[in-house]
């Protein structure tokens, strides 16, 4: 696909208002910024009691990398931040219902709570196609939220694969 900037705007988050929406939108900002870099759009940010401790945009096709999801990468960001492997105190946000490997990630994490904006039917591993978080064996067992910003990071998404495609058949 050739590159193109993306066509959806950022949003700009108030800082006095630190609700899901708040961080979800930080998660959103930084899936434009992966478009913008001819990755596919999706983006993750970690926040620490009231804090963004790291901030990632799916990095696969730049780094040549499989495991450089955005998720994964703000893992070892916030792992890196706070000192400890242990994210036990925090929560993900993420824009698309993480893969399985993110999944199983967020879960040795100790992440305590994830938010993410759509499920994802053919690959996601928090509900959609499976569910890593609730193994039955498992110590840790993250909260899950569904939905904030479903249509937006829903609409982007789609959008990118679109474009992808009509790319494609035009060559």
């Amino acid at each position: 696909m050739n590159q193109s900037i993306c066509p959806f705007p950022k949003f700009f988050p108030s800082q006095l208002d630190k609700n899901h929406l708040f961080y979800m939108q930080h998660a959103y900002n930084e899936a434009i910024n992966a478009w913008n870099q001819n990755e596919v759009p999706i983006g993750a940010v970690i926040r620490h009691h009231d804090e963004i401790i790291s901030s990632a945009h799916n990095q696969t096709r730049g780094q040549k990398d499989p495991t450089a999801h955005a998720e994964m990468i703000a893992i070892t960001m916030a792992a890196k931040r706070i000192g400890d492997w242990r994210l036990n105190d925090c929560t993900l946000y993420v824009t698309k219902e993480p893969c399985p490997m993110c999944a199983g990630a967020t879960v040795m994490a100790r992440i305590r709570k994830i938010h993410f904006s759509f499920e994802d039917p053919k690959m996601g591993g928090l509900g959609g196609a499976t569910s890593l978080h609730s193994l039955e064996l498992s110590n840790h067992k993250p909260k899950i939220s569904v939905g904030i910003m479903r249509q937006e990071s829903m609409k982007l998404v789609q959008a990118f694969f679109q474009l992808q495609r009509s790319s494609n058949t035009d060559n």
